[in-house]
């Protein structure tokens, strides 16, 4: 007999008139029949564990340690242990608290908490995670606000609570009576209302979940409304920049001319940081003048002799031939290079800082905050607990925001100062010494026969990336515990294990990563190993079709392994009409993928008439992510995986000359314009079964190999180098 667990919360209350619910499971009460999740089941084998199982179970100590408010007006407040930097977390949310607390949307507010280091591993923003993570637990903090709020009238009128009824935040008595939350906020807070058993809503009695909502935030991001960290207006803090050395990892040697720059207008300080010379002045011209002005002997980088050609040299050394196994078995044998890539979020790197002898206060938009409060504390020489960290929302992200690298810079030169600073570095600083995806080379070997794939071999060589940024501790934490193997494995091997994994029945599947240890600054790019990883292998997946005579959709459908991915490519097969007749020059290309319990397939069809500029003009993706929080922020996300795949695949790269990247604004690096992305864009979501999977980063690697494949088609070449057209069409600004 199966079983279902109700869970029992223990409440803890502060201060009234409001109602604040921080909640924690306690005992589990089982009961047949029961909604609620299934009592869980032992660690999966490795094959089966992904990234977001680990991060889950890593997480799992503190994951019911979530603040929730109502106020005397019936608002309700919601404390997020996670950052909104775009993706629409706040609305999935704001949408979540809304459902189980039976409350209009509008009246829900959700705000970034503040680094809270007793979270340890739950204040983690990252690896398509966060509605995984966060799913259950915010459902059970609002359901236990909503039984608190039930009980309360229920006491109040002398009836059991399973009589009363809610509805946009009303609690309605059979007889007609009503209570709104605002009135019953205080005798919730204050009042004895005994243990209560908290189940959240079955899925089935949903009514705001699973709906397209648009951004809770929308209005006020269109209208400039919304503050990001420079729009603080902190009491006394001075613009600041940093003039940034020639190579990467340079460093300070001397500053010629400090006196004559302390002498320009409104310039403030010169301090000398780990990572070059700050300027602090009344205005941002003027910081910039001063930087720019400044005169710096530097020492060297740790790169300075290596450009494109050495790293991709050294990445081909670290994959090694592979063996074939038998004389007489045909095989596909390829090797692909993918490019550095920057983060290049809209809102370049900032913070603002107020460090005291006593004290700190730092602004930032941080994914890994508790990571940064520690290290911010050592840096300024205080206790961690008098460092407050406030997490602000970010313009983008895609893994940048998970290094704290301005926090701790402001930090430092406010110490050093003696001021409050709000520090911003230039577009330029952010492309050639912000993180960047690392480069990596890809030696692939299919043998087949008999119209079967019988092995797969994928020898993945990376620039080693740093993950300094707390996932690492989280991972590794998690994985050490488990039955599968993986707790031998270093933490980028765990990483790449348990993202890529072939959704295809090719025989003998072997992937292995190795990384070449070069002390550059790289980071994790949205979809890690996947986008590079699965892209190449989407590529290999065509050219076996073509050599066994196969349709590139057919063949991937005979090979897939579950019904889940057969459905969601046929869907993209269907809507997107694939094998339609296009003109010379023109073609369509399809990719798949499977990650973080969640699949997609995207279709594209791409103008090549011009190699040297090519279009992707339409586009058709599918993706069965299990439960749908809201279907519109998910088309959002799968659109922005298109756009870095069309990006990345046809013309985004670094180049890296001689320890530094030439490119230093959007101008430069060839990110896709409005006029690079399809005008045609059809999304279709598969309502899955199940808790929800993850949806950040799916959307990228399917779509590499759809438009490299198209591209491939349109042009009659086999493209080996991505992105495809990456020559230097510019001038480099001066080092």
């Amino acid at each position: 007999m199966t079983r279902h667990a109700r869970r029992r919360f223990l409440t803890y209350l502060v201060a009234a008139p409001a109602l604040a619910v921080a909640t924690k499971v306690g005992v589990d009460v089982y009961a047949p029949g029961s909604a609620d999740a299934a009592i869980p089941t032992p660690p999966a084998p490795a094959d089966l564990v992904d990234l977001g199982d680990l991060l889950i179970l890593a997480g799992k100590p503190t994951a019911d340690m979530l603040v929730l408010s109502v106020d005397e007006d019936g608002g309700v407040d919601f404390r997020l242990p996670r950052e909104e930097v775009g993706q629409g977390l706040t609305t999935a949310v704001a949408m979540l608290v809304a459902e189980e607390l039976d409350t209009p949307l509008d009246r829900v507010r959700v705000h970034l908490e503040d680094a809270r280091p007793e979270l340890l591993f739950n204040q983690l923003t990252g690896s398509s995670n966060s509605v995984r993570s966060l799913y259950e637990p915010v459902r059970r903090t609002a359901a236990a606000a909503r039984a608190r709020m039930v009980a309360a009238a229920a006491r109040q009128w002398g009836l059991k609570a399973s009589e009363l009824t809610v509805r946009a935040g009303v609690v309605i008595a059979p007889d007609g009576r009503t209570a709104s939350y605002g009135s019953l906020t205080a005798a919730a807070a204050t009042l004895d209302l005994g243990s209560l058993t908290v189940t959240p809503k079955n899925e089935s009695e949903h009514t705001l979940v699973g709906t397209p909502t648009s951004r809770i935030d929308a209005r006020a991001l269109v209208t400039g409304a919304h503050p990001y960290t420079l729009d603080l207006d902190v009491p006394g803090a001075k613009p600041c920049m940093v003039r940034r050395p020639p190579t990467i990892n340079g460093t300070v040697k001397s500053v010629g001319n400090e006196a004559a720059v302390r002498a320009m207008p409104g310039v403030l300080d010169v301090v000398v940081i780990d990572s070059g010379v700050a300027v602090v002045a009344e205005t941002f011209g003027q910081a910039l003048d001063g930087k720019n002005a400044l005169e710096v002997t530097w020492g060297g980088g740790t790169v300075d002799t290596l450009s494109d050609s050495d790293i991709r040299a050294r990445l081909k050394a670290a994959t090694p031939s592979l063996d074939l196994l038998g004389a007489l078995v045909k095989k596909v044998d390829t090797e692909f290079d993918f490019a550095f890539a920057s983060h290049a979020p809209l809102e370049t790197n900032s913070a603002v800082a107020d460090v005291r002898a006593d004290r700190a206060e730092i602004w930032s938009g941080l994914k890994s905050p508790i990571v940064a409060q520690a290290a911010i504390a050592q840096a300024v020489g205080l206790p961690v607990s008098k460092v407050k960290v406030h997490v602000m929302q970010s313009g983008g992200s895609f893994g940048r925001r998970l290094f704290y690298d301005a926090a701790l810079e402001a930090a430092v030169v406010s110490r050093k100062s003696g001021r409050p600073v709000r520090l911003m570095w230039s577009r330029i600083d952010d492309m050639r010494h912000g993180r960047m995806r690392p480069a990596t080379h890809h030696r692939i070997r299919a043998t087949y026969a008999a119209g079967q794939v019988l092995t797969f071999q994928h020898q993945v060589a990376a620039v080693e990336t740093d993950f300094r940024h707390g996932l690492g501790d989280a991972v590794t934490a998690a994985a050490a515990g488990l039955p599968t193997g993986l707790g031998n494995a270093t933490f980028a091997q765990t990483l790449f294990l348990t993202t890529v994994k072939s959704p295809y029945n090719f025989g003998v599947t072997t992937q292995t990563l190795t990384e070449v240890p070069l002390k550059m600054h790289t980071g994790s790019w949205r979809s890690v190993y996947s986008a590079n990883t699965r892209g190449a292998e989407e590529i290999v997946v065509d050219e076996l079709a073509a050599r066994l005579g196969k349709d590139p959709v057919e063949f991937r459908r005979s090979f897939l392994k579950t019904e889940r991915q057969r459905a969601v490519l046929d869907l993209a097969a269907k809507e997107g009409d694939w094998g339609r007749g296009l003109p010379a020059g023109w073609a369509q290309g399809i990719g798949f993928h499977e990650e973080y319990k969640s699949c997609t397939a995207c279709l594209v069809e791409i103008d090549a008439t011009d190699p040297k500029k090519p279009r992707v003009t339409r586009a058709v993706i599918v993706a069965d992510v299990g439960r749908v929080i809201n279907p519109r922020g998910l088309e959002a996300q799968l659109l922005g995986g298109l756009t870095d795949a069309i990006s990345t695949t046809l013309r985004a790269g670094l180049h890296i000359d001689k320890g530094l990247p030439l490119e230093g604004s959007y101008s430069q690096f060839h990110y896709a314009r409005q006029k690079d992305a399809p005008k045609d864009v059809k999304i279709h979501v598969l309502e899955g079964a199940g808790e929800p999977g993850g949806a950040g980063e799916l959307g990228v690697p399917a779509a590499v190999g759809a438009v490299a494949n198209a591209y491939a088609r349109a042009t009659g070449t086999r493209p080996r180098s991505f992105p495809v057209n990456s020559d230097v069409d510019f001038t480099p600004f001066p080092r």
